[in-house]
């Protein structure tokens, strides 16, 4: 049964654990500064150290990092036999590559006091096979890295032995399955030996992470590290440091960036600020437009996003945490584990989707002891979240907005029109912010539909309301207000790129769907000619079948008139010259009748014979009169005249 444990605030130093640490690792510890235990280390270490699995439990910013790092290498450090250059000792899997680094950088000195031992990182962003080809040639022991490259490389790297495995640590374990990993965690799990230690470090536990911890972990203690002057809730609520201080403004959507310019003006300055923004499209925006301002020309900005190359991505962090004072903006890939040096204020520009990220956020500042501070915007159809902050014990005190700010929609659009950089990514923000604000997890207070979106746009500085499938019904208008947009005065698609390279391909590509454009209209026009030339012939038969289905039948009505102008004469109700005149053609017609009704009295054999055959002669002559077209008709109507005429 597993065993709950709470301990206090007071710390212990790193030589007084029990299992004793080794004096390779006091060296570096000491080396580092760190003299003292903090309440999650002091806990853990031991406990680890003595072959416990633990599931901890801790407030952000806590120092978990090396509750795990200097167990591990103890471990491996007391193996018998040292491993072998493709042998796994441990490993280590975190949701983020910036976490997985830091990870990394901390267990280097520490890996590095163990002979023969080597830790590697492995995270996305980078070529697997690279990864792949660096193991083979140089081995690794200690394997720190995010879920999907782990689990790719134990794929691809068969050489890897993980038979030997000695120790398992799942960091941000809540993250690790809310980001989607847990697949990837599963089919690393099956991977390992059942025989190992496990550790599993979160700041919340949920029941995720509880699923987690029965599938991976055997009979762990469960640490749950509640630090004096912390401000805590009940089960599952969360949590801020005393030392932390949080502020909401409330301001309309067009003020919102002016507020944050001012603020970051005043207030930012000579400090370290994290800005986070909803989305990654959002960072690119005003990472780009914003440092571009007058004011904040000066201000050293860093812009930082997951869609970001690795490169790109780890130089953003190095250098913001070098600075000694600067502003980062970013998204929620630094919401969580990253230690950030001396980070002075938070400012969440947007709130998170997710609520529980609002303290991982603010968890950036306000670290090991120091002072913190913090701030978010929100609209006046949102003021509601400070009251749902403090129900979950996160306390709130609104500051009141800077007034007679004016308004930087004009600034925005000049930027735009000088270059089409600055008016594209000006458009994926806003749609990258309509997408993700209908996302929130609280969507009773961030109400999709009530967003603003006229003056949303206005907000961002576009120049035209952006075409969005959920935003229009089926007509092509939009669903939600756009009062208070003003469409600017200028043809977004004469808009250039500063960049000559890239405004000489956008031409090549314009110049292409032209092209593209005008092969679609002759195509088109074809195709409708081809169509129109398809129905005339399709007219042309129907009414040539028509016109032959009338003659046949006026050629059968005129047979019919004979036979029975035939009959009339045989039975002497009419005379021959009668007969030739309804036949109209007397002169030719008076010989051959006047020989057919002299051949009509007789005995009833010769009537008969001769009777059929004045029909026939009739009947052939009238035979000629009926268009071929219709001759299998004709034929089957005469047919049956003639067996009339002879019964």
């Amino acid at each position: 049964m597993a065993a709950a444990m709470a301990v206090s605030t007071t710390s212990t130093r790193f030589s007084d654990l029990k299992p004793a640490l080794s004096e390779e690792t006091l060296q570096v510890l000491n080396s580092q500064g760190f003299e003292r235990t903090t309440p999650v280390q002091a806990s853990a270490i031991p406990l680890f150290l003595s072959n416990k699995d633990v599931a901890v439990e801790a407030v952000t910013g806590s120092g978990k990092t090396l509750a795990f790092v200097l167990p591990i290498v103890e471990m491996l450090r007391k193996l018998e036999g040292s491993l072998k250059r493709h042998q796994v000792g441990a490993v280590i899997i975190s949701p983020t590559r910036e976490l997985a680094q830091q990870i990394y950088s901390v267990a280097v000195p520490f890996v590095e006091t163990v002979k023969g031992l080597r830790a590697s990182l492995l995270v996305g962003g980078t070529d697997v096979g690279a990864d792949v080809r660096r193991l083979k040639e140089e081995g690794a022991n200690v394997l720190i890295g995010t879920p999907g490259r782990l689990d790719d490389i134990m794929e691809r790297a068969s050489f890897l032995e993980l038979k030997r495995l000695e120790v398992l640590v799942l960091d941000e374990a809540d993250r690790l399955l809310d980001m989607g990993f847990q697949r990837q965690v599963t089919a690393i799990l099956q991977r390992l030996p059942k025989q190992r230690r496990t550790g599993l470090f979160s700041a919340t536990q949920t029941e995720a992470v509880e699923e987690l911890a029965r599938a991976g972990l055997r009979n762990p203690v469960r640490v749950e590290v509640k630090v004096t002057g912390s401000r805590q809730g009940a089960h599952g609520e969360l949590k801020t440091p005393a030392s932390l201080s949080i502020k909401y403004l409330v301001c309309e959507v067009e003020e919102k960036v002016p507020q944050l310019v001012d603020f970051l003006q005043t207030q930012a300055r000579g400090h370290k600020c994290i800005v986070y923004f909803l989305t990654c499209a959002c960072v690119d925006y005003w990472g780009t437009v914003l440092p571009r301002l007058p004011g904040l020309k000066k201000l050293p900005i860093v812009a930082l996003h997951g869609r970001m190359k690795q490169s790109v991505r780890e130089k953003a962090l190095a250098d913001f945490s070098a600075m000694p004072a600067g502003i980062l903006f970013c998204t929620d890939v630094a919401a969580r584990g990253l230690d950030i040096p001396g980070v002075d204020w938070i400012v969440q520009f947007d709130p998170p989707q997710d609520p529980s990220s609002f303290i991982h956020r603010v968890g950036r500042t306000a670290r090991m002891g120091r002072e913190g501070r913090a701030i978010v915007y929100l609209l006046p159809e949102e003021d509601t979240y400070a009251e749902f902050l403090r129900l979950r014990k996160v306390p709130l005190v609104e500051l009141p907005k800077t007034a007679g700010l004016p308004s930087l929609t004009e600034s925005l659009r000049t930027a735009a029109t000088a270059d089409r950089d600055i008016l594209e990514k000006g458009t994926r923000a806003m749609v990258s912010f309509v997408r993700g604000y209908k996302e929130h997890q609280c969507k009773y207070i961030f109400r999709y539909k009530d967003l603003p979106l006229g003056r949303l746009a206005m907000a961002f500085g576009l120049l035209q309301l952006p075409r969005m499938p959920e935003l229009q019904n089926g007509r092509g208008k939009y669903k939600f207000s756009t009062d208070g947009f003003v469409p600017a005065a200028v043809d977004s698609d004469s808009v250039r790129f500063k960049d000559a390279q890239r405004e000489k391909q956008r031409q090549a590509t314009l110049a292409k769907r032209v092209e593209e454009r005008a092969l679609r209209k002759g195509s088109e026009h074809e195709r409708k000619e081809k169509q129109a030339g398809a129905v005339r012939d399709k007219m042309e038969k129907r009414t040539k079948k028509k016109r032959n289905a009338e003659q046949l039948a006026g050629d059968l009505e005129d047979l019919d008139k004979e036979y029975k102008l035939l009959k009339k004469l045989k039975k002497g109700k009419i005379s021959e010259r009668e007969y030739a005149q309804a036949m109209g053609d007397l002169e030719d017609v008076a010989d051959s009748v006047a020989v057919e009704a002299e051949s009509l009295p007789g005995d009833e054999g010769q009537s008969e014979g001769d009777g059929r055959g004045s029909r026939g002669s009739v009947h052939r002559q009238a035979s000629t009169q009926v268009s071929r077209k219709g001759s299998k008709a004709s034929h089957r109507s005469k047919n049956k005249q003639r067996r009339k005429l002879s019964s």
